[in-house]
């Protein structure tokens, strides 16, 4: 086994939690040290976007049968920034204020940063401009704006299909900066920023839908060329380190051909605009995290494409308030949770297919307190079934196995799990007081060892996009999600018979209707303009 696989399955071990030992922390708040939320680039250009709360959207149960594309201009791209990785709402209590945004993500800590290279149609920046050049930016969530860091000249933009000679495509790409949930989660927040980078794509996929777009992720680019394409190796400009995650073709006309990327890096400058604000005075050091993220930074294998169908929804909001509207909630409302088996069957559909167009890795484990119809108990949602023989060898032998009234749900075992989730949980009452909850499970030992280290951050993202959907579909039923990172690993393995590492649980989730805190205000995200 090589290093790096050797360094992801440490890892791994290291950081899950067990009933003595959590992972390692630094065990308290560093207020001191407390991380800015928001990245702000010194010295750069910002060009402010126009906001899009006036827009109309599709209502949510239609982005999956969208075919009209909305133009790639100024005014689509603000909106689908705003409506992925904006700012939802600002909250106040206490005389505390803090933003809510449209991705969730761990302890609201926001690791992930956005940048666009757009073509020379849409790129704002004037000075000494010529036909063919791009401009490179940065999305700063908090004043809503583009910051310019580099204008690049490239015919990369001649690779992808065009309407009127307009150009129809951009390219997003998101990063990480590890510091920001590190502060909090010490040693197991590598896992937290990977799922917080599943939740961002998600979040990206669905604003595109609202504008009949189309996001594909590169495959062909080492994490080397996406550092030099945002500029990360340019190191006097940064004092945390910041990775990238994954670049995305975002287009309104679909296409399918590998694009070819040499051009636009052989001519990246050397230099960009803009100095990265520091986000704290100092830093608590962990070696841990330096060496999965050293690890995991080689791609290796890509994954095999596949087709999937439309899913049918029932009628609900517009798009942009279910975006808007989705939150984390703390407190479940144990009177108020229960749910029809309608409403649970529209949640599982929404995760039932792939999110991405690649074969599903991830399996939900899903507790059933308050499901009308359904008896409490232990199920299992299949989500490729070409992993049911392996999970019914690997778990209990006495478990059921009865099929459900959904396709691919199987109850394992009949009793009142209530206590139990909320215990594996970290003792969270969220686990317990809602209609359900969950764990991600993932095949594990042999998708690493077959697609090498990267594939461990790979799985996290596919757990963390399931999440996003989750969110957004509970919020589109009235209903709340919260996402939970927290949770006794190898307890849960212990609930379902699993010996070894083949099959791993990598995310809990749970459903039901959130207490409204009243002494919470809600303002305005951005002031209009």
């Amino acid at each position: 086994m090589n290093k790096n696989l050797q360094t992801v399955f440490h890892y791994h071990e290291t950081t899950k939690h067990a009933p003595q030992r959590y992972a390692r922390s630094l065990g308290y708040m560093d207020w001191a040290t407390q991380p800015n939320p928001f990245r702000e680039y010194q010295g750069s250009i910002q060009i402010p976007l126009e906001l899009s709360f006036e827009n109309s959207t599709l209502p949510y149960h239609l982005l999956d049968s969208n075919k009209l594309a909305a133009p790639v201009c100024d005014a689509s791209i603000s909106q689908f920034l705003q409506f992925s990785m904006g700012i939802a709402a600002y909250k106040e209590s206490g005389g505390n204020s803090w933003a809510v945004r449209c991705n969730a993500s761990s302890g609201n800590l926001h690791p992930s940063e956005t940048y666009l290279i757009l073509p020379p149609s849409l790129y704002d920046y004037k000075e000494h401009k010529k036909k063919d050049e791009s401009g490179i930016y940065h999305y700063n969530v908090k004043n809503h704006a583009l910051e310019f860091l580099s204008k690049v000249q490239t015919d990369i933009w001649n690779q992808f299909p065009s309407t009127s000679n307009q150009e129809s495509t951009f390219i997003v790409a998101l990063s990480s900066i590890s510091w920001r949930e590190v502060w909090k989660y010490g040693e197991r927040a590598f896992r937290y920023v990977n799922l917080d980078a599943g939740h961002a794509w998600q979040s990206l996929v669905v604003s595109a839908k609202m504008l009949g777009w189309e996001v594909k992720r590169v495959d062909s680019l080492s994490y080397k060329e996406m550092a030099k394409i945002l500029g990360f190796d340019q190191k006097e400009r940064f004092s945390e380190t910041e990775l990238p995650d994954m670049l995305l073709i975002v287009s309104e006309i679909s296409h399918s051909k590998d694009i070819d990327f040499s051009n636009l890096l052989d001519n990246i400058p050397k230099k960009f605009q803009g100095v990265a604000n520091r986000l704290s005075s100092s830093m608590y050091e962990w070696d841990i995290i330096h060496q999965i993220e050293q690890a995991t930074t080689t791609q290796e294998i890509p994954q095999q494409l596949i087709s999937t169908s439309v899913q049918i929804k029932e009628p609900t909001m517009e798009s942009k308030e279910v975006v808007l509207q989705r939150r984390s909630v703390h407190v479940m409302d144990k009177e108020q949770s229960p749910i029809t088996p309608k409403e649970f069957h529209t949640i599982l559909q929404s995760v039932s297919h792939s999110l991405d167009n690649k074969e599903n890795a991830t399996h939900l484990i899903l507790f059933l307190h308050r499901v009308d119809s359904y008896e409490q108990g232990l199920y299992i949602l299949i989500r490729n079934e070409k992993d049911k023989d392996d999970l019914q060898n690997a778990m209990h032998k006495d478990f059921l196995w009865i099929p459900s009234k959904f396709q691919g749900l199987y109850l394992l075992e009949k009793r009142d799990f209530t206590m139990a989730s909320k215990t594996i949980s970290c003792s969270q009452d969220i686990a317990s007081d809602g209609a359900f909850s969950l764990g991600m499970l993932c095949r594990f030992s042999e998708e690493i060892t077959k697609y090498g280290a990267h594939r461990y951050k790979e799985l996290f993202w596919e757990c963390g996009a399931i999440g996003q959907e989750l969110y957004l579909e509970a919020t589109s039923l009235g209903l709340s999600g919260t996402g939970i990172g927290c949770f006794l690993d190898d307890m849960m393995h212990g609930v379902l018979g699993f010996k070894g590492n083949k099959f791993q649980i990598l995310y809990h989730f749970t459903v039901g209707r959130g207490y409204v805190d009243s002494r919470i205000v809600t303002k305005p995200a951005y002031l209009k303009r």
